[in-house]
């Protein structure tokens, strides 16, 4: 039987697993609303504000500072990742404004 000071990391370790698999769901339901959102908003910014990425992050909420842009001029798009979590691009259509791209699967 292992003694008690060999037994302590393994009982942080399922336990921090547990926590873990408790919040998965909102935590990645987050991810993904936060990624949408900055997509979206990131995409009208550029595209129909003219706006560098770099200005438009000045628009996001509190707590979105995680979320990073990037864009493709060539098919202008917006992409907006939560690191390890989610990701999401928007897409300038002219004269329809910028939509959310289908996630897939």
């Amino acid at each position: 039987m292992p003694s008690p000071r060999r037994r302590w990391p393994w009982v942080l370790l399922v336990a921090l697993a547990g926590l873990l698999a408790w919040f998965w769901a909102p935590l990645n339901g987050f991810a993904i609303t936060g990624a949408s959102y900055g997509a979206r908003l990131a995409c009208s910014c550029h595209y129909l504000g003219g706006r560098s990425l770099q200005d438009c992050r000045k628009d996001f909420e509190p707590g979105m500072e995680l979320v990073l842009l990037s864009a493709d001029e060539e098919a202008k798009s917006v992409t907006a990742r939560f690191p390890l979590l989610a990701s999401q691009t928007a897409t300038f259509y002219e004269g329809q404004g910028c939509r959310l791209e289908p996630w897939s699967e």
